[in-house]
């Protein structure tokens, strides 16, 4: 939802003296959905959840510089005024400027832990989100590197870490944008204005639609070009949904398929095999070629056993019984994970854990030469720490 952030309106700093209005848009949405009788769950400078979308949306459209100029016209009938009422006759009054404008859209997402998945990824993936051309898509400006008419300002992508949650940052100019993952609960993209200048926007209070749009713009082209070639959370879920136990609708708990367990990893190479056959398998075809994989033979495995493998494949969605008869196909989620888990394991994980843990290698290797590097950068470090014993 987007919602007006906080703004600060100010006149000239010179006689009759300046003041400062702070705003919340925020605040104000929440006080104002609180009195039209609108529930909602608040979540710091934005809401969470709310009864009514479409009615919160308006109210955070409804605060206007209509709205704003109300809100400052009201102080000098209630504050000592430095003009006198022949000067206010004459047309001497205050003027408002926009010294400084906030604008947010707060993403709130489903599971916390996906969005801690997403934002890490999407951090991890725009690392050059600074560069002036990436710069110059997000706040739609030409940037000129060279030359007497260089767009100045420092062009860099900050990744600022504060406990665990990191903040994306890039600038042009005095204006920046920034994301994170707020309260471990919404994802939080913010553009501030601190010149209205840099987009060829006027000071004054007037402006602010022009101000507004360029704002949300802004934080639609950040999104835009975080545009990730998959789904983080999605690949988060697919291993889950192989390793880890399934409650069945009947209430049954049925293990999942740890990638680290021989019989498992037996499992999932058989599927391979399995999605050619046309017709699909029996408890009798997979205990005839589980069992070599498990080193032993068929006929000393028992039926029973093989049954308890199709019940753990069946509800992870590995396999599908075909109607009406005895036999099982392999599913395209089922070909897709065997194919991969069993690589990863068979290419990666154990080829890898050989290189490094293997005391006396037969020759020497690049993934070896690294981790025997790191360690000893580590045991350096130790000691110049005095932490070796």
């Amino acid at each position: 939802m987007r919602t007006p952030a906080r703004s600060s309106s100010s006149s000239p700093p010179y006689f009759p003296y300046g003041a400062k209005l702070l705003i919340n848009g925020h605040h104000y949405a929440r006080a104002q959905a609180a009195k039209a009788g609108i529930g909602f769950t608040a979540l710091d400078n934005g809401f969470a959840a709310c009864d009514d979308p479409a009615a919160v949306q308006a109210i955070c459209d409804a605060l206007t510089e209509d709205t704003i100029e109300a809100l400052a016209r009201k102080w000098p009938a209630v504050l000592p005024n430095p003009y006198s009422a022949a000067d206010q006759a004459a047309g001497y009054r205050y003027d408002i400027s926009v010294l400084q404008a906030e604008f947010s859209l707060t993403q709130v997402l489903d599971k916390p832990v996906s969005g801690r998945i997403f934002s890490g990824q999407a951090t991890a993936d725009n690392l050059a989100i600074g560069r002036p051309d990436q710069v110059g898509l997000i706040f739609g400006r030409r940037i000129v590197r060279k030359g007497p008419r260089s767009t100045p300002g420092r062009f860099r992508t900050r990744v600022i870490t504060g406990g665990v949650t990191p903040s994306l940052h890039a600038g042009y100019k005095n204006s920046k944008i920034k994301q994170y993952h707020k309260l471990g609960k919404a994802l939080r993209t913010e553009t501030t204005i601190n010149g209205t200048r840099d987009f060829g926007i006027g000071k004054r209070l007037a402006n602010l639609p022009a101000l507004r749009q360029t704002g949300f713009t802004a934080n639609r082209r950040l999104l835009g070009a975080q545009t990730l070639s998959h789904d983080p959370i999605a690949g988060a879920a697919a291993p889950a949904q192989v390793t880890s136990p399934v409650i069945t609708p009947a209430g049954t708990r049925v293990a999942g398929l740890r990638l680290t367990d021989p019989r498992s990893l037996a499992l999932l190479h058989v599927l391979c095999v399995f999605r050619l056959l046309p017709h699909g398998f029996t408890n009798a075809v997979l205990r005839r070629h589980l069992a070599p994989l498990l080193g032993t033979t068929p006929d000393l495995m028992t039926s029973g056993q093989i049954t308890y493998d199709l019940r753990r494949l069946r509800p992870h969605g590995l396999i599908e019984r075909i109607p009406h008869t005895f036999r099982y196909q392999v599913t395209d989620t089922g070909i897709r994970s065997a194919q991969f888990l069993t690589r990863v394991h068979d290419r990666l994980l154990r080829a890898g854990l050989a290189e490094i843990t293997d005391p006396s290698p037969p020759a020497p290797t690049a993934l070896r030469a690294a981790d025997r590097a790191y360690q000893a950068a580590i045991d350096d470090l130790a000691r110049q720490a005095g932490l070796a014993a």
